[in-house]
């Protein structure tokens, strides 16, 4: 399908702007050392990052993408790792290849661009200014802004009623399948990217209305 051009493009922060996953592991691992048990690596925690940090912490210590830990053990845990996710978010998170140069030609071509993510806002900012890239957005939407986040529409309709911009005229780009229900479900036109975190599955399948494999593909398809 092509793309109509839009007057807003909403971009996911982490697996879409932002590999952050190095930040995560050792704030996982730290974590799991305090309470014992074994670290698990970047290659485990990679597939299990996406869906907001209560959601990885869960990850870590059931080793299941859908468990649910012990109440008693989670929170004794959870506390340990916001407490080092505070201390070293975006000490080792870096800008994907070709995300500069797209937002680059985003703004020199005159698009509204806004920032949406399940991180919390205490996570989501400081991310953004360590990386140099808060200035570049209109919005930014967390995890934690409104009542209920991806794949709940409520995010990007929240971001077009802000704009007054009509959804079918919004573009959301993303990484996984959360990205694209909630573009469809709130009327926007997806783009993923091929490199993102989508729990180890061909983000393809979601059927996105394009997938990119950078940032600097942008140009051609807009």
């Amino acid at each position: 399908m092509t793309i109509k051009k839009p007057k807003l493009i909403m971009i996911d922060l982490d697996g879409t702007l932002v590999d952050s996953v190095p930040d995560l592991t050792f704030c996982v691992d730290g974590m799991m050392e305090q309470i014992g048990r074994e670290p698990w690596g970047e290659a485990r925690v990679r597939d299990w990052v996406g869906n907001g940090v209560e959601r990885l912490v869960k990850r870590a210590l059931t080793g299941q993408l859908d468990g649910e830990p012990d109440e008693v053990g989670f929170e004794r845990a959870y506390p340990l790792f916001v407490e080092l996710y505070d201390r070293h978010n975006g000490e080792r998170s870096r800008l994907y290849p070709g995300v500069s140069e797209g937002l680059d030609y985003l703004d020199s071509a005159g698009y509204t661009i806004g920032c949406i993510t399940n991180k919390a806002a205490r996570f989501t900012l400081p991310l953004l200014e360590a990386l140099g890239v808060y200035d570049r957005f209109a919005i930014v939407i967390s995890g934690d802004t409104l009542p209920r986040k991806k794949p709940d529409p409520l995010p990007l309709l929240h971001a077009a009623e802000h704009f007054d911009t009509p959804p079918e005229t919004c573009l959301m780009l993303g990484d996984s399948v959360s990205d694209v229900k909630a573009a469809r479900a709130a009327g926007f036109q997806i783009i993923c990217v091929s490199y993102g975190y989508n729990h180890g599955n061909d983000i393809q399948d979601a059927k996105p209305d394009a997938v990119i494999d950078s940032f600097v593909e942008l140009k051609g398809i807009l």
